[in-house]
């Protein structure tokens, strides 16, 4: 989800699908001056959405930054026949774990 998205998404009044669990956070003074700026300018859209739709699209954006980290293990060729290496840096890892901790979550989100 672009940063586009959400303004579109925002207009549009659609919501996400949320877990049982509750995130607790605090912002700093300009962050929560710019979601209130947010919940403004959106009235159809809640406090709540707006911080989850941003946070996913955090997430999303940093995720898609992680940096490719080429290891020494070939795992297949490209089609020009090149070996293609893989990869040892964060985005295994982090794939591996939410795949992880999303299965817990859905689990208890179905309850």
């Amino acid at each position: 989800m672009t940063f586009k998205s959400l303004l579109d998404r925002w207009q549009q009044r659609e919501a996400a699908t949320l877990t049982a669990a509750e995130y607790p956070v605090r912002l700093a003074v300009d962050d929560a001056a710019r979601l209130h700026a947010l919940v403004e300018m959106f009235p159809g859209c809640s406090r709540e959405q707006i911080i989850t739709d941003l946070l996913a699209a955090a997430l999303k954006e940093l995720s898609a930054s992680m940096p490719y980290v080429r290891g020494s293990k070939i795992i297949s060729t490209d089609e020009q026949g090149d070996p293609v290496y893989e990869d040892s840096g964060f985005t295994p890892r982090f794939v591996e774990l939410t795949r992880k901790h999303r299965r817990k979550i859905a689990a208890a989100v179905k309850e």
